[in-house]
Order: structure tokens, then C-alpha cells, then sequence
């Protein structure tokens, strides 16, 4: 799916996340790259970071450099559909068609149950003969 703001690849450039972090805890770079470049590929500048896993009050950290992502903007530099997403959702840019859509998503799904057992020692609890 395309992006929905327009892209402009005159100077070849994107400003895109850069995964870092262990395998169970991603953390992410917003960084500068050229477009054909991969991810592990060299960094032109680091704008903002985004920490994708909540912490202990339900957050996910983002810190974003505006001065800096407005000039590549300026220079012509595109976006990725999560950094455009992560902007629309700072109210830098307009909200993502995505980050919309996933909310009437959410707003029209129950919410699920979640089984938690009180795990005690090794035998399974007398009141599930299941287990």
C-alpha cells in the first residue's frame, strides 16, 4: 500500500526506522538513509527514536527532532508508513489513513479476555481437572 502523503525520491532519501535492541525488545532509530540503502545499510542522520514496547503506565516513548525531519522534508526526503504514522499521531503531519482505519478496527472488536492462573508451585490447581 502507498503512502499517502506524496513521495518525492529527487534526492534519493528517506527518513525511515532503524530496528536496534535485543530479539523480545525492539527500540528503533528514526534515521535519514538513502532509498536503496537496507536497513543495517549507513545512517546519514539520526532524527528521533521510538521505543515500541509500553512501559509500567501503558506508554510507548517516541522523541522525535522536528527542525531536523522539516529540513529533510524540505529537501525532498519521503517517508515510511510508520514514521508518517508516528508524525500524524504527534500532530506533525495530517493522521495516517492507517492509524484510522486501525482505530475503527479496535472501536468495532470486543475486547478479549485474557486467562491468567495463579501458578503455585508445581501440581496444577485442584479447581481446573484438566490440567
Amino acid at each position: 500500500m502507498a503512502s499517502a502523503l506524496p513521495t518525492f525520491t529527487k534526492i534519493g532519501k528517506v527518513i525511515r526506522l532503524n530496528r536496534h535492541g535485543c530479539t523480545n525488545r525492539p527500540f528503533y532509530h528514526i534515521v535519514v538513509q538513502k532509498t536503496k540503502d537496507n536497513q543495517d545499510g549507513p545512517v546519514i542522520e539520526q532524527v528521533g527514536s521510538f521505543d515500541a514496547m509500553p512501559n509500567s503506565k501503558n506508554e510507548k516513548l517516541v522523541a522525535l527532532n522536528f527542525e531536523r525531519i522539516q529540513y529533510w522534508l524540505a529537501q525532498g526526503a519521503g517517508l515510511s508508513d510508520p514514521v508518517a504514522q508516528l508524525l500524524g499521531l504527534s500532530g506533525f503531519l495530517p493522521n495516517h489513513p492507517r492509524t484510522l482505519i486501525q482505530a475503527w478496527k479496535n472501536r468495532r472488536e470486543p475486547p478479549r479476555e485474557r486467562k491468567i492462573e495463579a501458578i503455585k508451585g508445581i501440581a496444577p490447581p485442584l479447581d481446573n481437572p484438566k490440567l
